[in-house]
């Protein structure tokens, strides 16, 4: 602000300067031609004529000054203020013919009356005639006007200073109000817990059209990401505490048992009941060997998971998808007898770029979901089918359908709808998990659409091989 202030300063005081400067000018060649315009007629100027005399006969403004060389003598007189003819003394006449130098016009300072315009013909050495006007008109013209320059000039610069303040205050108003709310939002607890960043700049002041408003809807942008963020890492922290909670329930079912299975076996062995004994203790041995088989397969899926979201565990090659889905539906079939099996496939085989082993657990897996949680007698269709570039495999039953309440959770981890965890298979809960992970690894997607009596998971891969080594399906 201060350097507005003064560059317009600069220039208003050079604009009334270079005014004066013209006007100064204006009126002092106005003062000559006035000068010019009273002179007397000096042709009827004899040998003996004074100043005085001739002032005498004429008709001359107030303070119109004479100055006559004749034979007779130096004389010189002006008019009055009361329109009187005086002589002029002979310092004032000294300080006059010094002055004079060459014939026009000259600025001589008189003692007792001021500043004087004068012109004068001839020679200070011979005849000549001095006649001028006071030049305090014009001073006094010039005082004014400087004057009034002044203090336009020093109210036009209040006044810009005013509005200056008031503009740049408004300007920078969207600037405070991002400092408040950045200020704001640092003084909240944002390291743990459930945290939502509510603040926001104030639409009226993050109009990004406007240099400084973008600032604020740039700050509005930054924190509806760093909100978006905090949401995700509450959830994550809150899948982390389920998954060690699932975790631990899973875990904790099978030691239980072969804590219960050795105690038991402890107990037969140190009563020495002979063979009764060796009955239980073997009995209590395969217990405690399916429960270790048990956590063994939680914690390889766990493993499994792991390593897939960290782009580990995949071998690619040439996969048939055709002969993967013959392969799987037959070993459904013996696990679930009570249901019906259906396969749709194309004429041509679908060969994609990936890791048979585990695209095959992937179909497994669905396969398993749509058989342990469909009534007997549930038809389940398994097809296989090309669309453009992707190669699309689907599992459809027309059971009773996904329950609402965790559609939305349905490939997380430990994701039940039964909260009692009964289950009739046993297994560990990661079945979706970890086929959601392996098409994951693979660029593709896994989704599901399902209503009462049609259930659809949809699997989509890249059609193409990504990989040289995807060759012919019969190698």
């Amino acid at each position: 602000m201060t350097a507005v202030v003064g560059i317009v300063s600069l220039i208003f005081v050079g604009a009334g300067l270079a005014t004066a400067t013209i006007l100064e000018s204006i009126l002092q060649e106005n003062l000559n031609t006035q000068v010019v315009e009273e002179t007397p007629d000096l042709r009827r100027v004899t040998a003996t004529s004074t100043a005085a005399d001739v002032l005498d006969t004429g008709r001359q403004t107030q303070g119109y000054l004479l100055i006559l060389q004749v034979p007779s003598g130096l004389t010189g007189a002006y008019v009055t203020e009361d329109a009187d003819v005086a002589e002029l003394t002979s310092e004032q006449l000294s300080v006059v013919v010094a002055a004079l130098d060459t014939p026009g016009f000259v600025t001589i300072d008189l003692p007792e009356l001021g500043e004087y315009r004068l012109d004068f013909t001839g020679s200070p050495s011979g005849l000549f005639a001095a006649y001028g006007l006071p030049t305090s008109e014009v001073t006094s013209t010039l005082g004014t006007i400087l004057t009034s320059v002044t203090l336009v000039t020093v109210g036009g610069l209040i006044l810009l200073g005013v509005v200056i303040v008031l503009v740049i205050r408004r300007s920078l108003r969207p600037l405070r109000a991002v400092a408040d709310t950045a200020q704001r939002v640092a003084r909240m607890p944002l390291a743990e817990g459930s945290v939502r960043i509510s603040e926001r700049v104030p639409p009226e002041q993050s109009d990004p059209h406007t240099e400084i408003g973008s600032v604020g809807d740039a700050l509005n942008t930054l924190l509806d990401h760093v909100d978006a963020s905090l949401e995700e890492r509450q959830r994550n922290e809150e899948r982390m505490r389920r998954f060690v909670a699932d975790a631990s329930h899973e875990l904790r079912t099978p030691l239980a048992s072969i804590r219960g299975y050795s105690e038991l076996s402890l107990r037969a062995i140190h009563q020495g009941n002979g063979a009764e004994a060796v009955a239980n203790t073997e009995t209590s041995l395969e217990r405690i060997q399916a429960q270790s088989l048990r956590m063994t397969a939680l914690v390889e899926d766990l493993l499994l998971l792991a390593r897939l979201e960290e782009g580990q565990e995949l071998v690619y090659g040439a996969v048939d998808l055709s002969r993967l889905a013959i392969e799987t539906l037959g070993d459904a079939q013996a696990a679930g007898r009570d249901h019906t099996w259906e396969i749709e496939l194309g004429d041509e085989p679908i060969v994609v770029a990936g890791d048979e082993p585990r695209l095959h657990q992937v179909v497994v897996n669905l396969l398993a979901n749509a058989r342990t949680h469909t009534p007997a007698g549930t038809t389940v269709t398994l097809s296989v089918a090309g669309e453009g570039t992707e190669a699309v495999v689907r599992v459809h039953d027309n059971g009773p359908g996904v329950d609402p309440t965790i559609m939305n959770e349905l490939f997380e981890r430990f994701a039940r709808a039964d909260s009692s965890r009964a289950r009739k298979t046993g297994g560990t809960g990661l079945g979706l998990s970890i086929a959601r992970a392996i098409v994951d690894a693979h660029s593709g997607s896994i989704s599901v659409a399902s209503t009462p009596g049609d259930t659809t998971f949809t699997v989509r891969l890249p059609a193409r091989p990504d990989t040289p080594a995807a060759a012919d399906p019969a190698q």
